[in-house]
């Protein structure tokens, strides 16, 4: 019997090695679904298709390539947020849009939507199948554009044409997966190296393209005498092991890489599209090497810049350097960073308080339980600060957020996905409340398919990040309140223990009891909801702006709210600016 289009497409897929897809099947996608259903490859029922995309991106992080789905209108829109995610984080990601009856369209049928104009600002490849003669075509060019220029590619798949009868093409079938080496040209390399050689003050800034030269960058740093800063989403690969980081900067970061960065003569970005440019200094020579050479110098002025992977290109830089003797620069930088480490011990030694444990003190105490190659998943905002600040790379973890794109919400979906990936691994979601809320339904999707993730609700009760971009900008927050449904009793009626910490005397056992069990648990956790997390370099605007917020709290007669709000962040505040 010959099959029909979906059926090809699922045989490609598996060709492809995909193992699952994320999606809520719909009327335009039941052919699709059935042809799964006789295959190898695992339909994963999600609850909201949002979710499906965040799951998706984080198994494409995790493992090269991942799939999801939305059905006509409503269901592949409500994908869009983790499309984004994982297009700007350069993650191989195939998005199945079926859609409305081929021979309806352009006529305002119910649940029509264009595809090619909705997905078009996050994909590399955005075509429309419509004729079977194309389906082997297009779908072979889907998936090499997603792995092959590292992000979203995206098939528009209309309900009739996936039950049409199949039609092979005499081009090729199969994926290739290439990994060619590159690096500058040798007269490039002998540039970096005279700047690099005629100068004694020399700071590496790493980031997630530099992930897989970990060794080479430590090699480099200890010939040169270099301290090595980082982006988050390089924190990962490139702390570990390293006696010469300092850690990161950016909205997240510590003063120290900050410190390092416009300190030295010469800043190295290494693989790092590093967005935030007021955290650029604009006094030294910078030099950016980079895989994708439109990068180049879009975020400081450039005194060089290369294109080529990272590893490759320092193992070849490396004989043209000469070994610098003098090491008082890495000193004191190593020095600053080991008191910045000690400043920030002082929010875990001070654990909090009934209703207000510190959440440094949680985030240091899952640190410190976790395995060594535990999953960790991150909400965008406060969840992001703890997570960044605190949770230690090992060379074997991994630490999963929407770091490009932002959305709130994607902790607990980006664990469904890498504990379907990786099920025998610790995968443990630090959600923040506000995040959890949104997507609150999926918490069926971690019982349903008995995923062993540990959810741990960060609950101050507050948008958190939202309430502090208000007040340092000088407004008193506003609608930032949460009030919250009892969490570990909606984690029991899904089917999960769920336990409520409220004192931090409990946190290390409740902890420990919840990483210990065998399936999926959720901590309710309640946190400061005063606890602040600055950056690395406080503006005096910033200042400014926090000390009008807080008159006007008193003012208003909220006199407690803002002493509560001084008194747990002062320590920070008065070692920082």
């Amino acid at each position: 019997m010959q099959k029909n289009v979906a059926e090809q497409i699922v045989e490609m897929l598996e060709e492809a090695e995909v193992k699952r897809i994320y999606a809520v099947t719909g009327d335009s996608l039941n052919y699709l679904n059935n042809a799964v259903k006789n295959s190898n490859i695992e339909w994963i029922h999600v609850r909201h298709e949002e979710v499906g995309a965040f799951a998706a991106a984080a198994e494409a992080e995790l493992d090269g390539f991942a799939v999801c789905a939305g059905s006509s209108g409503p269901g592949h829109v409500h994908l869009i947020n983790g499309v984004y995610e994982a297009h700007r984080s350069h993650l191989p990601m195939l998005v199945i849009a079926s859609t409305i009856p081929s021979d309806e369209m352009g006529m305002d049928y119910f649940q029509e939507t264009n595809t090619l104009k909705l997905f078009d600002d996050c994909s590399h490849y955005n075509q429309m199948i419509t004729r079977p003669e194309q389906v082997q075509r297009i779908v072979q060019s889907a998936i090499q554009h997603a792995i092959s220029k590292k992000g979203v590619a995206v098939i528009g798949l209309p309900g009739d044409v996936s039950e049409m009868k199949a039609e092979k093409t005499t081009t090729s079938n199969q994926i290739f997966r290439t990994n060619p080496i590159s690096r500058p040209s040798d007269s490039e390399l002998r540039e970096l190296a005279d700047i690099i050689n005629d100068n004694k003050k020399i700071t590496l800034y790493c980031g997630i393209g530099a992930e897989h030269a970990s060794s080479e960058i430590i090699e480099l740093s200890k010939l040169i005498k270099a301290p090595v800063g980082y982006s988050f989403r390089g924190k990962m690969a490139i702390q570990p092991n390293n006696p010469n980081e300092v850690g990161l900067t950016g909205l997240l970061g510590l003063p120290s890489a900050f410190q390092a960065m416009h300190e030295a003569e010469v800043l190295i970005l290494l693989g790092t599209d590093f967005p935030y440019k007021k955290f650029m200094p604009t006094e030294n020579k910078i030099i950016q090497i980079d895989l994708s050479a439109e990068r180049l110098g879009r975020r400081a002025s450039l005194e060089l810049g290369l294109t080529g992977d990272i590893k490759e290109t320092i193992k070849a830089l490396l004989p043209l350097l000469s070994e610098k003797k003098d090491d008082s620069f890495l000193k004191q930088q190593l020095e600053f960073y080991d008191k910045v480490k000690e400043n920030q011990m002082t929010y875990v030694r001070d654990s909090g308080s009934e209703n207000a444990i510190q959440p440094e003190f949680l985030t240091h105490s899952l640190d410190q339980l976790a395995d060594k190659d535990a999953i960790f998943t991150v909400d965008t905002g406060m969840c992001c600060v703890w997570g960044a600040r605190y949770i230690t790379g090992t060379g074997e973890r991994k630490l999963l957020g929407s770091f490009n794109h932002g959305s709130m919400a994607n902790a607990l979906p980006m664990a469904i996905g890498a504990s379907l990936a990786y099920p025998k691994r610790q995968v443990i979601a630090m959600c923040g409340d506000g995040g959890l809320s949104m997507l609150l339904g999926d918490m069926a999707t971690v019982f349903q398919y008995k995923l062993p993730v540990k959810i741990i609700v960060f609950n101050n009760r507050s948008l958190g990040m939202v309430k502090l971009e208000m007040e340092v900008a000088g407004m008193a927050d506003n609608e930032t309140d949460m009030v919250n449904p009892d969490f570990a009793a909606i984690a029991q009626i899904m089917g999960y223990p769920g336990e409520t910490i409220q004192r931090p005397e409990d946190v290390e056992s409740a902890i420990k009891k919840c990483l210990k069990y065998n399936g999926p648990y959720l901590l309710n956790v309640f946190t400061n909801p005063n606890a602040l997390a600055l950056p690395p370099k406080i503006e005096m605007e910033q200042v400014l702006g926090m000390s009008k917020t807080m008159t006007e709290l008193m003012l208003g007669g909220k006199m407690q709210e803002a002493f509560d709000t001084i008194k747990s962040n002062y320590k920070h505040i008065k070692d920082l600016i």
